[in-house]
């Protein structure tokens, strides 16, 4: 009576390894211990894509207030020395008419 229990356990043990090993038991322990969140999901793809959406157009602006800055910096100057930008149409304006 005592070998059929031993012979019986001893079959279990490999068929419950290869039925824990199975990828429908692996994902559904990460599933019930959190670890399967930091799989991809239709979520988080979804976030993903927003995400690098988001990163384009911050691209996209940095690149335009750069431009903006360098046009105020130009418009500055043009506007603190009125002369210098003055000074060379009268120049040639002067060597034209004479």
């Amino acid at each position: 009576m005592l070998w059929p229990a031993v012979i019986l356990i001893a079959l279990l043990i490999p068929l419950t390894a290869i039925v824990l090993d199975s990828p429908v038991v692996r994902a559904w322990v990460e599933r019930r211990t959190g670890a399967g969140a930091a799989g991809s999901t239709p979520a988080l793809d979804e976030l993903a894509k927003k995400v690098a959406y988001l990163e384009a157009d911050v691209d996209t602006m940095t690149k335009q207030v750069a431009q903006l800055q360098e046009e105020h910096q130009f418009m500055q100057r043009l506007l603190e020395d009125p002369t210098k930008r003055q000074s060379p149409s009268k120049g040639s304006s002067g060597t034209s008419g004479g």
